[in-house]
């Protein structure tokens, strides 16, 4: 990924998913349905030119809202899932008004958390994206609000949108914000506020450049852009977060003009069952390790072996995705699939794999966790692998 760049990204890039966020997507009156038809006309373009494209949109719940006549968000489950139940059959209409002149079909596909977590129903969801790319007709994505819970949540569209990139192995997510890009500070509070152009790494001091700030209609906010941007980093994927309501502004992105801020990554890239792994939205348990282990796994490239365990957290079966937790910093260095029940590893913990026989009775692996079903995961990556979804492993 050395010397990667603007114009070399979007000259390779063939397949794109391009998140729209709530604020771009509504106005005072409810749905901006100038802003659908714009961003439509420009992805039809991209289109034929011979790209593909899927769409990660919000706006269910703020047309609904609309639709209402409410001023706040909802704050309650039943009230958010009602709303957005509402609002999705008018977000998907406006989307099929804005793409029909140009006799282009779109197709709704909602998901959860759950989805994406179980194997199967991930290869399910990939496996259905992939089919109506061939077809050339345009996924529009968005969390399944109507039945959600705290539990099954990815956290918002932001997280979606990289989740999805992976699944499809796309070469570019376009994050479109009621912003420019990420300033240096807040530019809704600071005149002086400058744009950051470029970022090769998301790392705590920049963190510290991000708002939580959020409008009324939407649950993002630059935080939550800036930890799905680690994530796509984490796996190779660049993303620009740039103005959604500036016209033409994914033309203007794929012509080659510095609008907002790109995200360039350096490190590995990640394909098939370590995308899954790395983007799952929440674990089956956790396996706290050494830092001899730690080493193994993140400088060494080898598997995880019962002598580097120090600790296993929560109740999980043979080949249950589990993190790697270092004992000494709480950081979760990798994910991957276990090879022996919790309570099998939680007596061959400390051990050496000659003894793995004689403890359990048997023994089908050497390796608790293998390379090869093991992805590792950047700094940092541990707060959004224990936001996203809201469901922590408890000791």
């Amino acid at each position: 990924m050395t010397g990667m760049n603007r114009k070399n990204i979007l000259d390779k890039c063939k397949r794109v998913v391009i998140k729209i966020g709530s604020a771009v997507l509504t106005s005072s009156r409810g749905l901006d349905r100038v802003v659908i038809h714009r961003i439509s006309d420009q992805i039809a373009e991209l289109i034929s030119s011979g790209r593909e494209v899927v769409i990660v949109s919000s706006g269910a719940i703020s047309s609904g809202m609309k639709k209402l006549g409410m001023n706040e968000r909802p704050k309650d489950m039943p009230a958010k899932q009602a709303t957005a139940a509402l609002g999705q059959s008018f977000l998907m209409q406006a989307w099929e008004e804005a793409f029909d002149k140009y006799e282009i079909l779109v197709a709704q596909i909602l998901l959860t958390g759950e989805d994406l977590a179980d194997r199967k129903r991930y290869l399910n969801a990939r496996n259905t994206l992939e089919t109506l790319i061939e077809w050339k007709v345009v996924p529009v994505v968005n969390e399944n609000d109507t039945v959600i819970t705290n539990e099954i949540k990815f956290g918002d569209n932001d997280q979606l949108s990289v989740l999805i990139a992976g699944l499809i192995g796309a070469e570019l997510i376009i994050n479109l914000t009621d912003i420019e890009g990420l300033f240096d500070s807040d530019p809704r509070q600071n005149p002086e506020a400058k744009l950051i152009p470029v970022v090769h790494q998301v790392d705590e001091n920049l963190l510290a450049c991000a708002s939580n700030q959020c409008t009324a209609f939407g649950t993002g906010g630059m935080m939550s852009k800036l930890l799905a941007a680690r994530k796509a980093l984490s796996i190779g994927i660049p993303m620009i977060i740039a103005p959604g309501k500036k016209r033409d502004v994914i033309l203007d992105i794929f012509s080659g003009m510095d609008i907002g801020t790109l995200f360039v990554p350096h490190g590995r890239i990640y394909y098939g069952k370590k995308v899954w792994l790395a983007h799952l939205p929440y674990p089956s348990g956790d396996l706290v390790i050494d830092s001899g282990a730690v080493k193994a796994l993140t400088e060494q490239g080898k598997s995880l072996l019962p002598v580097g365990v120090k600790e296993v957290r929560g109740t999980f079966d043979e080949g249950a995705p589990v993190r790697c937790v270092d004992e000494k910093t709480g950081n979760v260095v990798a994910i991957g699939l276990t090879n022996y029940k919790s309570t099998e590893i939680e007596k061959i913990k400390g051990r050496h794999t000659r003894d793995i026989e004689k403890i359990l009775g048997h023994k089908h692996y050497d390796e608790i966790i293998h390379r090869n079903n093991l992805a590792l995961l950047v700094n940092g990556e541990t707060s959004t692998l224990e936001t996203v979804g809201g469901k922590g492993i408890k000791k």
